[in-house]
């Protein structure tokens, strides 16, 4: 615990609901703490009714910034002066840059996901991949990996309102970037088999192999994961979904939500730092090298 924090310290929030399970804080703090930076971070409980109030504390407060997570993503964008290309066409922001009292939104989630496969040594650019889901984690990786280059993005998702927002965004990246985007019902096992069959990486963008639906795999069959595929998670608890353990069984290399979200964080760090966060040192602080 840092025990020098004085007058000149300043304030970065975490504002979601609800938030007091989020590692966040803890990483956060940690290299804050590393880099002898006069930050501190905290958790805030703020719904979507407090939120415009909570937004007005930033300027009010002079908070650096604020991360922003469930459900206030796509509501904070309304508040916000600025938004990068990113969350232009996600419609998603999970990151606030106090600049002098100008709040720009970013969204470090698609960053995460990017930094983590290339730190893993997966090359994605101009090839393709699939993603299971339509949600805030999916949208952000599929926004990011075509601003980024990956050639070909397949989402498979139930028939929902997400589904209706995905099916947005794929149609402006497909008008706006080089990579073809392409959304398909979830039900269509067939087509499920064929997109994966000659993709690099899949990704499950879902809640699906966490609590509640821990032990569940939105993948049954593992003859739908041919060896040389990368199979991702965006969950970190527990650390092997379901769907790892199918795809390990497999021959399939694989990887957990944990990479995503230290390497989210330290995008957030550098924006509002400028410092580069040390994400080894942070794994074995966490023990996230066990």
């Amino acid at each position: 615990m840092r025990n020098n924090i004085d007058g000149h310290f300043l304030l970065i929030g975490l504002m979601a609901y609800p938030i007091r399970h989020s590692l966040s804080p803890q990483m956060q703090n940690t290299i804050y703490s590393k880099l002898k930076v006069p930050y501190v971070y905290l958790a805030f409980e703020v719904d979507q009714k407090k939120l415009p109030d909570a937004i007005k504390g930033i300027r009010a407060l002079g908070l650096r910034g604020s991360a922003v997570s469930m459900p206030n993503k796509q509501l904070v964008c309304q508040y916000l002066d600025k938004l990068t290309p990113a969350v232009e066409m996600s419609g998603a922001c999970n990151t606030i840059s106090n600049d002098n009292g100008v709040l720009t939104g970013y969204n470090t989630d698609g960053m995460g996901y990017m930094r983590m496969l290339k730190e893993a040594n997966i090359d994605v650019i101009g090839k393709k991949i699939t993603i299971l889901g339509a949600g805030g984690a999916a949208t952000a990786i599929v926004v990011q990996a075509a601003l980024d280059g990956v050639k070909e993005i397949t989402v498979f998702n139930q028939k929902d309102e997400c589904y209706t927002k995905i099916e947005a965004i794929a149609k402006k990246l497909n008008q706006n970037t080089q990579c073809h985007v392409r959304v398909i019902d979830l039900v269509d096992k067939d087509k499920l088999r064929k997109e994966i069959s000659d993709s690099v990486v899949l990704c499950n963008a879902t809640g699906v192999g966490m609590k509640p639906l821990e032990g569940k795999s939105l993948i049954t069959d593992p003859t739908m994961l041919p060896p040389d595929l990368v199979v991702t998670d965006c969950i970190y608890s527990p650390r092997k979904t379901k769907l790892l353990e199918i795809a390990e069984q497999q021959g399939c290399k694989i990887l957990n939500g944990i990479g995503m979200m230290l390497w989210q964080g330290a995008a957030q760090i550098k924006i509002w730092t400028g410092e580069d966060a040390p994400i080894d040192y942070v794994k074995e602080q966490m023990g996230f090298n066990d």
